[in-house]
Order: structure tokens, then C-alpha cells, then sequence
């Protein structure tokens, strides 16, 4: 099993992550029937299918499973030798992966983006934008190389550097404007709309009512802030958006904004990266970048010291 090539390694890794030949031979700039002439050459030297073919899809066999894992692991260990050689660089340079949840990127990124090209001019920045337990697998799978997200995540394997706090707004029909703004109880008593299952801002807005269910007709879900706010517009309830989020949100929509008193709702944001990561100290500067972008846009400077974990 000398003929292993580590091109063939990431061939691999793109069907066993994308699951369908044409997106993984696009993800790896060839042709699908050149990446199929691959894999079955992997195949033949290792003497064991790592596929299972299907008509409409393909999985991997219990072999590709274990298989992958350990693939997994050489293809991070590579690129941190990458990383290892940019890290001794005096300026960080080259390819910087982020990952960001959707209920910042949005709004935090085009300054962070603006602010990084700035300071560091050779950076290539690629943006990965999904919800919080995708960016660990990809984080931890080094597909990643940092992402900003809320905290905490509690992961061992990261380190996790709190940058700043802001606050969650209630978003009312615009006739509902001047009325007394409503407590958690009262709020969980309301019509609330709210992302769908998986975004971590679902489960801060659940937990400042004290609700961790719901009725159907009692609790609409949404996959965008943006959605969640043009349905309040039409009057179908009630939401909560972070407020950094307000401005490009609530502009066109005929909703009005109330801000909460004591205890107010909140979270604290981020940056996560893998503690083994070379570019650790790199990271770090960028954190101080997106933390200075945060500013003017409803962030403020987190009260917990910044965390390393």
C-alpha cells in the first residue's frame, strides 16, 4: 500500500464530505470521471471498497468510515505543516478560512472583511457561513482555521477567546409601538417566531423566556432573521434579532423596536480555533481585528475577560 498519493487522500475526503461525485469533482477542480478513475484506484491498492454506489447516491462502507477518520487526520496534520511554515512569517499571509454564524455574518463582515484586507494585504480570505455545530466539525476536521461564534462552546480541543457582548432586541408590529415591552414570562406567553433548529440564537431567545418547547401554533419557525422580521411586519407575531442585526433588518419592515430592561437578553461572541492550530498567535491578532469591527455596530466590550481555553 506504497501508491497512496496525498492528492488521492483529499480526492477522498471531498466524495466522503459532498457525497456526489460531480460536487466532489468540482470541489477538486477535476473532471468526475477522472475523480471516479481515482477512487477506484484507491480501491484496488488498499484492496477494500470505500463506497457504496447507488443509483441517486453514495455512502461510505464501514471500512471508508474508519478509512476516512484517519484520512482526516493526515490531511490536518499537512496543512498544519502549512500553517507551521506561514506562522514564521512576520506577516500572516496566504489563504485564512472563517467560518461565521449566520446570525453575524451578515452584518459583522463586510467591516471585519474591509478591516483584514487593510491590515494584512497578502491574506486570502474564505468565508464559511452555517450554524454553530457545522463550524466544529469543520473547525476540528481542519477545514476551518478559526470561526466567530457565540460562546461559550465548550469544546477541550479549542481555544476560546471571548471579544464582546450585545444585546437582544424585541421586533413588535409597527402599531405596537410605545406599549409596555414584556418580561421572558410574558414574552413566552406571545407568538414568538424564531429561527429554525440548529442556530444557536434559537436556543438564547428560548432560554431568556424559560422555554425549551413550544406548541406549533404557538412558535413559528423562520431560516433567516431577515424572514423572522418581514413576518412580524405582516403581523403573524413576535421575534427577537441581536442588535447589531437592527439596522439592515428593520429598515424596510413596518415593525417597531423595543429594548428590554434588567435582566436584558444577551450574548457574547467570539472567536474558536483549534489549540494545536501553529497559527494560534496569528489568530490571535485577527481576534483583535473582529473585535474592533465590532464596534458601532450595538457590541459592546465583553465583560468576562478574554478567555483563552
Amino acid at each position: 500500500m506504497n501508491n497512496l498519493t496525498l492528492k488521492q487522500l483529499r480526492y477522498f475526503e471531498s466524495l466522503a464530505r459532498h457525497g456526489h461525485f460531480g460536487r466532489a469533482a468540482d470541489a477538486c477542480a477535476i473532471s468526475q470521471p477522472a475523480l471516479s478513475m481515482q477512487i477506484k484506484e484507491m480501491e484496488q491498492e488498499l484492496g477494500a471498497a470505500l463506497f457504496e454506489r447507488g443509483a441517486r447516491q453514495i455512502r461510505l462502507t464501514s471500512f471508508g468510515e474508519e478509512f476516512g477518520l484517519r484520512v482526516r487526520n493526515i490531511l490536518r496534520s499537512v496543512d498544519e505543516l502549512k500553517d507551521l511554515a506561514r506562522a514564521s512569517g512576520d506577516r500572516l499571509a496566504g489563504r485564512l478560512r472563517i467560518g461565521v454564524i449566520p446570525t453575524i455574518a451578515p452584518y459583522l463582515l463586510p467591516t471585519i472583511i474591509g478591516n483584514l484586507t487593510r491590515e494584512y494585504a497578502d491574506l486570502e480570505i474564505h468565508v464559511r457561513e452555517t450554524v454553530t455545530p457545522k463550524l466544529i466539525q469543520e473547525l476540528s476536521e481542519g477545514r476551518l482555521d478559526t470561526a466567530i461564534v457565540a460562546l461559550p462552546v465548550s469544546e477541550p480541543s479549542f481555544a476560546e477567546v471571548a471579544l464582546f457582548a450585545e444585546d437582544f432586541v424585541l421586533v413588535r408590529p409597527g402599531e405596537d409601538e410605545g406599549k409596555p415591552v414584556p418580561n421572558g414570562e410574558a414574552l413566552a406567553k406571545m407568538r414568538l417566531l424564531l429561527l429554525e433548529e440548529g442556530h444557536c440564537f434559537r436556543d438564547q431567545a428560548l432560554s431568556f423566556c424559560n422555554r425549551h418547547s413550544a406548541l406549533p401554533r404557538e412558535l413559528l419557525d423562520g431560516s433567516s432573521l431577515s424572514t423572522l422580521v418581514q413576518m412580524v411586519g405582516a403581523g403573524i407575531g413576535v421575534t427577537l434579532i441581536p442588535e447589531m442585526a437592527v439596522t439592515v433588518e428593520t429598515r424596510s419592515a413596518p415593525v417597531s423596536i423595543a429594548r428590554f430592561g434588567t435582566p436584558k437578553p444577551s450574548r457574547t461572541i467570539g472567536m474558536i480555533w483549534r489549540k494545536t492550530s501553529p497559527l494560534a498567535e496569528q489568530l490571535s491578532q485577527i481576534s483583535e481585528v473582529v473585535r474592533r469591527s465590532a464596534e458601532g455596530l450595538g457590541a459592546r466590550q465583553s465583560k468576562a475577560a478574554p478567555r483563552r481555553r
